[in-house]
């Protein structure tokens, strides 16, 4: 078959949307009349005034001195609440201490053994306060930066606010990460101070994280501080000098710290993510901007009340956990859960045991996460009272319909909104997303804009695609919890983000399209889209369609290289339990990928596989299967929770 022509429209339509959705489910009439958000003239009111619209719920929050302008844009320069001085960790602790909260949950932690803790927001006053004053007197100040290096454990957002506190710029390292890239978010930070623990229980096993770090520390010449917090109880080295045990520095700590007056640029935290180039990029956020963004959007999209548990099942050393387990919630005065281990042990269904244990109201997880829970089965959710539950929301990557069906039949019991939500890293806060009180929402779209948001799907040329055609995901206006700069690379900062199209319009990297509702499809990184003879076809959506065949748990697209059509598509399977491979079944996916998105993007080759590599956050490594199609050396495996499995795909693929 000849190479087909592209069509002069490609630059127009840099990806080809193909897969249909037409479902559509009702806010339900009891909830629309609590909901926090009931009436849709808020998004009218919010593109009228985008300032003061952020101004309002920044005046709910508590300001040691208001600031003078909302909003100081200098394209793609933005300052927000200029002038305006505050701190982060008053107004997620101090000032609920202070109120009738003082003696409600603000954390319920549960260690994967079953240990548990409850701090209260008095209690927490004190443990942040004391911890706050553990690094003062270790010489930390206002601007040096700390590493924290930690499983879910209380310890870490304890040493996230203490650091807040006093104005210390935080960079946590999630802590499955290998020594090396801690090393390298360590030097780049410039960071003297790292705060780790003895080990942390996966899986039932002891994961030994003090010898990671001190593997780490030896790339780290700068450091000079080590705090460890005992969670295990297992001997570690400790050397003289350099290492603290957390428990002895706390014993000796004041419970009382003043909060430091930061201005609302001052930066609050450092997350390193991932780049193209392989080196991780240190993405500041403020403290004014975000903390803003991150109260709003968990007050309205989850429709979060004073009376809710809460529970979002992200780890703290992604941006997840920043936002919507830790300042989030705790601006808002929540109960926020936390859980140390793995979500299937010692059973499949302990996040199902501990959601009836807790009574919680509001779950966020990731598709992948809901893609493992089908393949496990609903037997398991359906072990347990799932009746406390009244909103569910997604995170972390596209949701396929098939997934978001599943999750609302048989987590929701066809009784809760969905809120599957779009943001970034960079971003910081949810940009696009339901508000449950007022979306019809569609499986597998995050919908609308959140109020006071502008965005667009574009063409190469920074122009509007029609409804129905891909295009790139553009944010057109700034936002309060925006990025500010790479640290230490603000030319990068400006030639990733800002130079797409003109320097007023954030470049997000990845596809989309917009319905005839204006809805958007989220259609997965733009680097993931493969062309298929002349048709840019997005991974996502062959994703989705082989999902929806009911042998298939889960699958990961990749483009193989093809001598004629220059890329086809290749697709590696989980299969739901009591299915197994076959050529039959093989023909039945292919067909049902022609079905669902059309000839065109049926698979070339089919391999069906126990697992796939993945990060222990659950999300699937395609840059190794990319390295597997493309008959390249493996790249770095080191985060991954089944490193052998990349291997063992690479010789299945060339066998």
């Amino acid at each position: 078959m000849p190479r087909m022509a592209i069509p002069e429209r490609t630059p127009a339509r840099p990806i080809d949307a193909l897969l249909r959705e037409s479902r559509t489910f009702e806010p339900a009439p009891e909830f629309r009349r609590q909901a926090n958000v009931s009436d849709p003239a808020v998004y009218e009111l919010a593109a009228r005034d985008p300032e003061q619209f952020w101004a309002g719920f920044a005046r709910e929050l508590e300001w040691v001195r208001p600031w003078d302008r909302v909003l100081e844009w200098n394209p793609p320069r933005a300052e927000w609440f200029v002038g305006g001085k505050l701190n982060v960790a008053a107004n997620c602790v101090d000032r609920h201490a202070r109120t009738h909260r003082k003696n409600k949950a603000a954390l319920i932690w549960e260690g994967e053994p079953g240990d548990v803790r409850t701090l209260t927001y008095q209690d927490l006053y004190r443990e942040v306060s004391r911890f706050a004053n553990v690094l003062r007197s270790l010489g930390v100040r206002r601007g040096d930066r700390v590493t924290m290096y930690l499983p879910m454990i209380p310890e870490l957002p304890i040493a996230m606010l203490a650091c807040a506190r006093i104005g210390a710029p935080h960079s946590v390292v999630f802590g499955g990460f290998s020594p090396t890239a801690l090393a390298q978010r360590m030097n780049d930070a410039e960071c003297r101070v790292l705060i780790t623990c003895d080990g942390y229980w996966r899986r039932g096993e002891v994961v030994f994280q003090k010898h990671r770090a001190d593997d780490a520390l030896r790339q780290v010449p700068g450091a000079d501080t080590v705090i460890v917090v005992r969670r295990t109880g297992d001997r570690v080295p400790m050397q003289a000098g350099r290492d603290r045990w957390w428990h002895e520095l706390m014993a000796e700590a004041p419970s009382e710290c003043p909060p430091e007056e930061m201005d609302a640029e001052d930066v609050l935290f450092m997350m390193y993510t991932s780049g193209t180039t392989g080196k991780p990029k240190g993405i500041v956020h403020t403290t004014g901007g975000y903390l803003t963004g991150v109260y709003a959007t968990t007050k309205w999209v989850f429709d979060l009340k004073d009376s809710d548990t809460y529970w979002c099942m992200a780890d703290i050393g992604w941006i997840t956990g920043h936002s919507y387990i830790v300042y989030g919630p705790l601006a808002n005065g929540a109960t926020t859960v936390m859980y140390e281990g793995s979500p299937d042990w010692p059973d499949r269904d302990r996040l199902w045991a501990m959601v009836a244990k807790y009574g919680v109201n509001v779950f966020y997880t990731a598709p992948t996460a809901i893609r493992q829970f089908m393949q496990w089965g609903p037997e398991y959710p359906a072990r347990h009272d799932l009746s406390s539950l009244r909103l569910l929301g997604t995170v972390g990557e596209p949701i396929n319909p098939e997934a978001w069906m599943w999750y609302h039949r048989h987590i929701g019991r066809e009784g809760c909104p969905i809120v599957d939500t779009w943001w970034q890293t960079e971003t910081g806060m949810i940009l696009i997303t339901p508000l449950p009180g007022i979306t019809t929402t569609k499986p597998g779209s995050a919908t609308r804009p959140f109020p006071g948001i502008e965005a667009d799907v574009l063409d190469d040329q920074g122009r509007p695609v029609p409804p129905g055609a891909g295009g790139y995901l553009a944010i057109k206006s700034p936002w309060p919890a925006m990025l500010r700069t790479i640290w230490r690379d603000p030319e990068r900062y400006v030639n990733q983000y800002w130079n797409k199209w003109d320097r007023s319009t954030y470049y997000a990297g990845d596809g989309a399209k917009r319905d005839e509702d204006g809805y958007f499809w989220l259609l997965g990184r733009v680097d993931d889209v493969m062309n298929v003879a002349g048709h840019r076809l997005s991974t996502m959506e062959l994703e989705s369609a082989l999902v929806e065949h009911e042998a298939v748990a889960e699958a990961a697209v990749v483009a193989a290289p093809h001598e004629i059509k220059g890329q086809v598509p290749a697709a590696f399977v989980i299969l739901q339990n009591g299915f197994g491979p076959s050529r039959e079944l093989e023909e039945g996916l292919r067909k049902k990928v022609e079905e669902v998105i059309g000839k065109i993007a049926r698979p070339e080759r089919i391999l069906f596989t126990p697992d796939l590599p993945k990060t222990r956050s659950g999300k699937i490594m395609r840059r190794l299967l990319k390295d597997i199609v493309e008959g390249r050396e493996l790249g770095d495996t080191t985060t991954l929770r089944n490193p052998e499995i990349a291997e063992e795909l690479r010789q299945a693929y060339w066998r």
